[in-house]
């Protein structure tokens, strides 16, 4: 695959435009990867607001009807529902591991199995996110492609 960039004068003219015979899974990653890193959200913490880029939360939770997202070093409260994140964000590679959690799959190092089913997402800053059983089968085959159906 050749890769080129051509510098432009405007900030508002950037753009990333991918040329394909198919449109591949690996082509879809890239159109997600580059989509996620062009966005920010705006969170709150210790009553300030920050921006932030959507490619550095690793995961949101929902806790007592508020939405947090954690960074490799902060947690911003955000004002999104956890089903509107979802939906959001889901061509960024976000993917619901729990009734409370949405993980950000391109931050996620491993995962291993747990008790009763579950599994455990281990995430590249070190954190452990524990994965529902219902929510296993969907995160195997995103993770693992067609290999994660058959297991």
């Amino acid at each position: 695959m050749k890769v080129r960039i051509r510098k432009i004068a405007e900030k508002e003219a950037e753009q990333v435009i991918i040329e394909c015979v198919e449109i591949t899974p690996e082509v879809k990653d890239i159109c997600a990867y580059a989509g996620a890193k062009g966005k920010e959200l705006v969170g709150t913490e210790n009553g300030k607001s920050f921006r932030f880029p959507l490619a550095s939360v690793y995961y949101f939770e929902a806790l007592d009807e508020k939405v947090f997202a954690y960074t490799s070093d902060r947690v911003y409260e955000i004002r999104l529902r956890l089903y509107e994140a979802e939906e959001a964000y889901a061509a960024c590679h976000f993917i619901r591991c729990s009734k409370s959690v949405l993980l950000n799959l391109m931050q996620l190092e491993s995962i291993s199995p747990a008790l009763n089913g579950r599994f455990f997402a281990h995430m590249k800053n070190g954190e452990t996110v524990m994965i529902s059983r219902a929510y296993v089968p969907r995160l195997k085959e995103a993770v693992m492609g067609e290999e994660g159906k058959r297991k």
